[in-house]
């Protein structure tokens, strides 16, 4: 039975080839990684912190293990996979710059999602209402959210070019992961999520 894949992990599934290995941080109940191995015949690990989601990838046959990516990951030698995804994580971690780094130290490439935080609804709620904002895509409270590294495309772009990684390709969409003409003219302005490919700048 084929798996039904949200938007953006469709997006991140017609980024990976076939017959690769593939890591994703975060992996929650291993729904990509199910597909991928499916539909790409990929070899794959999920790396998952939540009890539920580890049972739930146990019995779609994913490979898992419980660990918490920000004490790194260390347990895997470097370049031992193709890929390494991180969908809606990277501003949950304590330090995403060096979660970047790890990433490309295991991985070819990496892939990840963010919620953009420069967003115009974000900006119009903190400078009219003074107030941490909350969206479609920022749903919960600034006392409650897990998100503790928000960032703007802007502010992305600029740690890949301190750390020399290269934007393989990016794309840009709203809550219902669609596109338009004015997210491609202003991507930090009107995007409401992005997704970046990447990997290491070569000299």
């Amino acid at each position: 039975m084929m798996v039904a894949l949200r938007p953006d992990l469709e997006i991140i599934s017609q980024w990976i080839k076939p017959r690769c290995r593939v890591l994703d941080l975060g992996c929650g109940d291993g729904t990509l990684l199910r597909h991928l191995r499916e539909t790409k015949q990929v070899e794959s690990y999920g790396l998952e912190i939540d009890d539920e989601n580890i049972t739930r990838c146990i019995q779609s046959r994913v490979n898992v293990l419980q660990m918490n990516i920000d004490s790194g990951l260390s347990d895997f030698d470097a370049d031992s996979f193709d890929y390494v995804v991180m969908s809606q994580t990277l501003q949950a971690m304590q330090h995403p710059d060096k979660i970047l780094d790890e990433m490309l130290r295991v991985g070819r490439e990496g892939i990840v999602t963010f919620p953009n935080f420069g967003h115009w609804l974000n900006r119009l709620q903190i400078t009219f209402g003074g107030r941490m904002p909350q969206s479609r895509v920022l749903p919960e409270r600034w006392y409650s959210t897990p998100n503790i590294h928000l960032c703007t495309l802007n502010d992305f772009e600029q740690l890949c070019r301190e750390k020399d990684i290269e934007i393989l390709q990016r794309t840009v969409v709203n809550f219902a992961h669609r596109t338009s003409p004015l997210m491609h003219l202003l991507p930090n302005l009107f995007a409401e999520i992005a997704l970046y490919r990447f990997q290491k700048k070569w000299e």
